[in-house]
């Protein structure tokens, strides 16, 4: 039985918890016994379609039903059809008062259950302690969920909620995905609370989403330089199955000293460097020195992006190519700007032993070949000059 207030995720929760649950091989059922807010009942059934899991929801809520009947009678139903766990979502209000917490009481007495789970939104602070001494005394509780620790807070309620109610802390909400959902372990939470991070759990959750076989595939791959943007591609992919993005930054240790940056992160960044990847044809994913100014416009035009942003994404993969590589043979990458031999460097910098430049060549020393042959016959160079057709990236008027 789940208990709580009305805007702690509880709801969610169940569909969280009935997905956890089938994934241990259970055979779990949801019941809707929120018969009071507004679309509760349907909420419920979508989840439960969404993780591959029945949901007995006899009446339509909207305030139409007796919860307590429907919890009764969903026990009867699932044991005549041999469901292993029976989940029952129960209603919140915005605050304690003494209608929610009979009918709480009703549903508890109809069911018996074996856990009375304490859902609690860890935003809370200490507002939470009240809530749940609330729960205590009227419903009974044999343990706690903390809910939306992907948010502000690093859970320090958690504490206080255990302390008050006596009952362990055993599950733990992290983000919006059905799959953020894990057993809580205090060491880890020690960990946010103090930020020092949540390295085990990000390991953990590369381990479920990261096949083993094909990691080697890739390691092989990136030392011998084969990396092509259609890996790049399948690694992305695969990085947005562990979750939220800033959540995963966020088990990093120190990232409370980066909350701004965190706030900033675009994570609509990453779905237009897959869009851009798609509008590629197979041999541009495969071999990126074919991308050449016409291929380029049209991947812009194809993706919704500018050729600019094309562009960039060639020259950040090219880079982070070559940083793999270097990392992969145990060696240290050399980035732009750490490294005396490459500072001041960067794309056509300057250049630190090998053979020096003859001083009394004449001419211009132009990198740029239309504004070298300009200065060589002593004309002026005009460093924006009209666009034409056919440019060096393919930007047409």
């Amino acid at each position: 039985m789940l208990a709580g207030l009305q805007g702690s995720g509880k709801t969610t929760l169940a569909g969280k918890l009935a997905k956890w649950l089938k994934d241990q091989n259970q055979t779990p059922i949801l019941v809707a016994a929120d018969l009071q807010r507004p679309n509760a009942v349907t909420q419920l059934q979508v989840l439960g379609e969404k993780v591959g899991v029945p949901v007995f929801s006899p009446e339509p809520g909207n305030g139409v039903g007796d919860p307590v009947d429907v919890a009764k009678k969903a026990i009867a139903h699932a044991k005549k059809s041999q469901f292993s766990v029976v989940i029952v979502d129960t209603a919140g209000r915005l605050g304690v008062d003494e209608e929610m917490m009979q009918q709480a009481i009703g549903i508890r007495d109809a069911v018996s259950p074996d856990e009375v789970l304490f859902v609690v939104d860890s935003m809370l602070g200490q507002d939470a302690v009240n809530v749940a001494k609330a729960f205590k005394d009227g419903v009974g509780v044999t343990g706690v969920v903390l809910t939306k620790l992907d948010g502000d807070s690093r859970g320090g309620a958690a504490l206080s909620v255990a302390n008050v109610t006596g009952a362990p802390i055993l599950f733990s909400s992290t983000g919006e995905g059905l799959d953020a959902f894990e057993p809580f372990y205090p060491d880890r939470m020690a960990s946010r609370i103090l930020d020092m991070g949540d390295v085990i759990s990000l390991i953990e959750q590369a381990q479920r989403t990261f096949d083993q076989e094909e990691s080697q595939k890739l390691a092989d791959k990136i030392a011998n330089e084969e990396f092509t943007l259609q890996d790049f591609l399948e690694q992305m992919q695969q990085l947005r199955k562990m979750g939220n993005m800033k959540n995963l930054l966020g088990m990093l240790p120190g990232a409370g000293k980066m909350k701004q940056q965190l706030e900033d992160f675009d994570e609509s960044e990453i779905s237009r460097t897959e869009a851009i990847i798609r509008s590629m044809t197979p041999v541009e994913r495969n071999m990126p020195k074919v991308l050449n100014g016409s291929r380029r416009l049209r991947i812009a035009r194809g993706s919704g992006t500018s050729v600019n942003e094309v562009n960039q994404l060639v020259n950040r993969f090219e880079q982070a190519a070559k940083v793999m590589k270097t990392m992969s043979k145990g060696g240290m990458p050399n980035i732009p700007g750490t490294n005396p031999v490459q500072m001041g460097g960067g794309v056509g910098g300057g250049y630190i032993g090998g053979k020096k430049k003859d001083k009394k060549k004449k001419g211009s020393k132009s990198g740029n070949p239309a504004k070298r042959a300009a200065e060589n016959q002593g004309l002026s160079f005009n460093a924006e000059p009209e666009t034409k057709s056919g440019s060096a990236f393919g930007i047409q008027n």
